[in-house]
């Protein structure tokens, strides 16, 4: 029997807003059912994320039994919250994601251009990966013919509580000790894994997690966004400042570990048993 479970799904609606907490979850090739389907780009099709508009981590998306999607705006706004139906038949765009080869989605119509656009200051749209399978994750760590939503470079990121809690130690050590202890929402993982030891997980090759199996493919180096509070937008130092000291290579922090499903159609539920089928050996640092 593992000493592993899987403590929190949640998904992201859209890319770099605020995420859901969930019970239960479907894998679908490309990630988590309802995860990063829909996300704003600038007039050029570039993605626009919180890296560089912290308030879009206030705004509060959530799916609608219809497929549609609905947002809250950030507290201070006196914006209704918005109704999107999915736009099947939409006009479609050409987009990117850190200008990684284009690829299309599908507007989702100027009302949701509008109330977007208010709420970030600037002329934003509202586009739809309406079929994953336009876009792949990055075959050097993924494999060849992996589909992507509109996730950074691979379909799910992971992360363990005990990482989370030695983390939060070091920093509670260090000269930023007012800036935690961090929530692990900080890190907008997927899966969220109890027990085990902190920084196993660099070593973990394949996972089954209830009925689903996953291959773990790579690290995760982390942007500004870990250090944006989520409830405020302020952004600070950690955990940026403690992982340069203790989680550095190749010129990056790292916290988490990417995945890609090798069983899509399972379910996930809260409390599934962890089971790692592969690890290595020797642990020097995440797969990179």
């Amino acid at each position: 029997m593992s000493d592993l479970h899987l403590s929190e799904l949640r998904r992201y609606p859209v890319k770099s807003c605020r995420g859901q907490q969930l019970e239960t979850a479907v894998v679908e090739p490309w990630g988590l059912a309802g995860d990063r389907r829909w996300m704003l780009v600038d007039d050029t099709g570039e993605t626009v994320t919180a890296r560089e508009h912290r308030e879009m981590l206030l705004i509060a998306p959530r799916l609608r039994a219809d497929g549609g999607l609905e947002a809250t705006a950030p507290p201070d706004s006196d914006l209704d919250d918005l109704v999107v139906q999915t736009p099947l038949d939409g006009r479609a765009a050409q987009v990117s994601v850190f200008g990684r080869a284009p690829f299309a989605a599908t507007e989702a119509g100027a009302e949701a251009e509008a109330w977007f656009s208010k709420v970030l200051g600037e002329p934003v749209r509202l586009v739809f990966a309406d079929d994953p399978n336009r876009r792949q994750a990055n075959p050097e760590f993924a494999g060849p013919g992996v589909p992507m939503h509109f996730g950074d470079a691979y379909p799910l990121l992971l992360a363990t509580e005990a990482s989370l809690a030695a983390l939060n130690e070091l920093i509670a050590a260090g000269p930023r000790a007012d800036e935690g202890p961090l929530p692990m929402v900080r890190f907008r993982p997927n899966l969220v894994v109890a027990g085990g030891r902190p920084w196993a997980e660099d070593g973990w090759r394949r996972l089954r997690v209830g009925a689903a199996e996953f291959r773990v493919v790579k690290g995760c180096d982390r942007c500004a966004i870990p250090t944006t509070d989520e409830q405020t937008a302020v952004r600070r130092k950690e955990p940026t400042y403690t992982l340069a000291q203790h989680r550095r290579w190749d010129g990056a922090v790292w916290f988490g570990m990417n995945l890609v499903p090798v069983t899509p159609g399972a379910t996930l539920h809260v409390g599934d048993e962890v089971t790692v089928l592969d690890e290595k050996a020797t642990i020097d640092g995440p797969p990179r």
